[in-house]
């Protein structure tokens, strides 16, 4: 049986099995964890992040074990970090019709994102206001019962003209106002208008939606000013999601986070997937900036489009576009990574200190769509999307393991994860209360340095 696949089926598993087990034996019966690097503290986990996001780069080495695998710094996180800036949750192609809506669960909140009667997208809680019910609970609750549909092949999508909780039959208006409470009528002072489920703040940026749970967040478009001047030629918001697909990671979210956007791990852990196409030697990563990291991947120059896989370029891109892809991150954890043609956008949210939840995505614009070899690209591009993360789910699952292992050592990082150090600087500057380059000069753009021997 092929090795990959059956990893694939394994880190994917759902419906009460283990999401922790894979092909290195993490997560299997037999394989107890160890926690020895779990006794440091909060604290301790900063002070040692501020330290080592104060090394120069050419010095810069990775953060402590802990701040993988304590529980309590990843609640320091979500409140500090995730929850304080924007998280994005689903782009508007995903729910185009009023009434459409996206049930997800986010930092611990069960959500809806649905499409208002008015033509407003909404992130509304999923949590009933009367006793505390989740009103669609996976499956969207019993068999035949309420007035949603679910979105054939779309696991938690759907359309409704109104949500209804199962467990008492109160209903609610697309917008979270209470429409109906059955039996209500004997309760003193008890007013439907002061009753709803709680909205929280989104905003549509580019098509994408995205919430600040904080609610106290700078705008997505006063945050991101350089990356809008990046992805202003894809035109991201007439783009539509034509792949999704979700993964179960048994590792922490920034694992996830710093193997994306760093492309040294190609001469390794994709060497016959990227490396042949953007060998990694020749990335490099743009000047620091306060909420967002770009790192350009240029192509290997006898690297040519095919008729046979790719889509149409866009034309509207800078010419630099057609000679490489490239990464960002939108702080704290907005992943894209762009080509001519498509862009992919993926969505990670921590479950755990090691385990996340992973949607996968890709995106084309029409005409893309009205291609004649349509649905012969779309399974190029949906096995490229699975053959090259599989190989990163593998490598992501390893690196957490070794959080735990008594062997486990500080490394040292090459010029070429800019972006880990990056990450770094970032996380150190939430700890201080502010961002990369308010109160430090930023980092330059490097273009493949060559470092001075110790």
């Amino acid at each position: 049986m092929d090795t990959s696949t059956t990893f694939f089926s394994e880190a994917t598993v759902k419906d009460g099995a283990s999401p922790l087990t894979g092909r290195n034996g993490l997560g299997h019966a037999g394989h107890n964890y160890r926690h020895p690097h779990n006794n440091l503290s909060v604290e301790d986990i900063l002070r040692d992040i501020q330290a080592t996001a104060d090394i120069p780069l050419e010095r810069s080495r990775t953060l402590p074990a802990a701040s993988y695998t304590n529980a309590e710094f990843l609640d320091w996180e979500v409140a500090h970090i995730l929850g304080a800036g924007w998280v994005c949750l689903a782009h508007k192609s995903q729910i185009p019709k009023p009434g459409d809506f996206i049930n997800l669960d986010v930092l611990g909140e069960p959500l809806i994102v649905v499409h208002g009667k008015d033509g407003e997208i909404r992130v509304l809680s999923r949590v009933c206001p009367h006793r505390a019910m989740d009103i669609m609970p996976p499956g969207f609750g019993y068999d035949g019962h309420g007035p949603a549909d679910a979105t054939e092949g779309k696991p938690g999508c759907g359309h409704t003209r109104i949500f209804l909780c199962p467990y008492h039959h109160w209903s609610f208006e697309l917008d979270g106002r209470l429409k109906g409470c059955p039996e209500m009528h004997k309760a003193e002072c008890f007013q439907r208008d002061d009753v709803g489920l709680k909205t929280f703040r989104c905003e549509v940026w580019h098509g994408f939606v995205f919430l600040n749970l904080s609610g106290d967040a700078a705008p997505v478009a006063e945050q991101y000013t350089e990356l809008d001047r990046d992805l202003r030629g894809w035109n991201l918001g007439d783009m539509k999601v034509i792949i999704t697909k979700e993964w179960d990671c048994p590792f922490n979210w920034k694992v996830l986070v710093e193997n994306f956007m760093e492309g040294y791990h190609h001469l390794g852990a994709h060497c016959k997937t990227l490396q042949p196409l953007m060998p990694a030697r020749d990335t490099w990563t743009d000047a620091e900036r306060a909420h967002s990291i770009r790192v350009n991947l240029p192509y290997k120059e006898s690297v040519t489009s095919s008729d046979e896989s790719d889509f149409k370029p866009i034309p509207t891109l800078d010419p630099e576009h057609y000679r490489q892809m490239a990464v960002f991150l939108g702080q704290p954890s907005f992943l894209l990574f762009t080509a001519a043609d498509r862009v992919f956008w993926y969505r990670i949210d921590p479950v755990s200190a090691d385990r996340s939840r992973l949607l996968t995505t890709c995106l084309v614009n029409d005409e893309a769509l009205a291609d004649p070899k349509y649905d012969e690209k779309f399974a190029i591009a949906e096995k490229m999307l699975v053959d090259f993360h599989l190989e990163d789910m593998e490598v992501c699952t390893a690196v957490q393991r070794g959080f735990y292992a008594t062997g486990y050592q500080r490394g040292r990082l090459s010029h070429l994860e800019m972006p880990i150090w990056l990450i770094q600087r970032y996380m150190a500057a939430r700890s201080r209360g502010t961002y990369p380059t308010i109160d430090q000069p930023p980092a330059p753009a490097q273009r493949t340095p060559a470092l001075t021997p110790c």
